[in-house]
């Protein structure tokens, strides 16, 4: 399945996942900081969904109440939703 989500309160300004079988095959940032995107992409990459929204959930971005993790573990639970 692929997905499309517009995170809110960070840089980044789209999410794109691909999930098969509740693992995630892989996720694209556009905008944002570009090294530290790609670096969470890869390292979820191969993660089964619920724990990728455990591990980045609640990760805050200077005091912005969210982060591009944050918004990442969203969009998971949104997809998951769909």
């Amino acid at each position: 399945m692929k997905y499309t989500y517009v995170p809110r309160g960070v840089c980044s300004r789209m999410i794109e996942l691909e999930i098969e079988n509740d693992i995630i095959k892989n996720v694209r940032f556009m905008g944002g900081c570009h090294g530290n995107l790609q670096g969470i992409s890869a390292l979820v990459k191969g993660m089964a969904v619920d724990e990728a929204i455990e591990k980045l959930e609640g990760i805050d971005c200077s005091g912005r109440g969210t982060s591009c993790p944050d918004q990442l573990a969203k969009a998971l639970k949104a997809a998951q939703n769909s």
